[in-house]
């Protein structure tokens, strides 16, 4: 399965990491190679970068490693092709602008036939590509879009935003597992469900998450090729698996949680 990583800061930060290290981790190395990206926030803004190519064979991904933009929040996907070919249209994170802003979505998982549900097709939100992922990204945009249609230039309440979202992550969960990170430009949306596990089954959790206070130093993730520049930060992260020998806790099957500027915020079951 493909693998995810989001890292929200309090203050801009910058974070050297390696995508091949990261795909590397938990043995299994040798599937992620149908392509990488990332996606760093400024402001309501993004620079995405990412290509259909193994993260280990990417000049692009030394580049980032030496220069590494600051950012608040940074999103991370490894793919390990399930559905579509391997083509940049069909490399996560994915973008679109809604409200003035940028949203970002990546997905871990595989949800089979979901193309064929007449609740799942999409309306203004079109996909580029041909995976479940973007779709999915697409209908959730859709359902979410009289929310921001209606905010006149402002963020739309937070409690609906949320509610639409584990919502979905609920009528997502009975079609496969459907981990997945969403940001809307002002707050980072966390779903675990379940993955595959090193053993080959397909089990909880999907999603792990690691917090670290602005009066603690930054966890060591050199093993992982992730530095955080700034050690009076707060700081959380969120991964398919573990990074540290650190207490990263697993999220419970079902959790949808909200994070913003590197703090734990709200939560919820779906």
């Amino acid at each position: 399965m493909c693998e995810l990583l989001a890292i929200s800061s309090r203050l801009p930060t910058t974070v050297e990491f390696s995508l091949e290290r990261l795909a590397r981790h938990g043995g299994i190395e040798a599937p992620h190679r149908d392509g990488w990206g990332v996606a760093f926030y400024d402001g309501p803004d993004v620079l995405l970068l990412r290509e259909p190519r193994a993260a280990a064979e990417s000049e692009l991904v030394r580049c980032i490693e030496k220069f590494s933009p600051s950012s608040q929040l940074v999103i991370s996907h490894i793919r390990l092709a399930t559905q579509g070919e391997v083509a940049l249209r069909n490399t996560q994170p994915f973008i679109r602008e809604m409200g003035g802003y940028t949203h970002v979505f990546a997905h871990n998982g595989k949800l089979t036939g979901i193309e064929a549900k007449s609740d799942f097709q999409p309306q203004r939100f079109k996909q580029v590509g041909n995976t479940d992922s973007e779709l999915v990204f697409c209908i959730l945009l859709d359902r979410l879009e009289r929310l921001w249609s209606r905010s006149d230039g402002r963020l739309p309440e937070l409690a609906a935003r949320l509610d639409v979202v584990a919502q979905f992550a609920a009528q997502l969960r009975p079609h496969g597992p459907a981990n997945f990170v969403y940001a809307d430009g002002d707050v980072l949306f966390v779903h675990s469900h379940r993955r595959t596990q090193q053993d080959g089954e397909i089990r909880p959790p999907g999603l792990h998450l690691l917090e670290r206070a602005c009066d603690e130093f930054p966890p060591d993730l050199s093993a992982a090729g992730i530095t955080l520049a700034d050690h009076s930060q707060e700081v959380t992260l969120v991964a398919s698996v573990p990074l540290t020998e650190e207490p990263w806790q697993p999220l419970a099957e079902g959790e949808v949680a909200v994070i913003r500027h590197g703090s734990f915020i709200e939560c919820c079951s779906s």
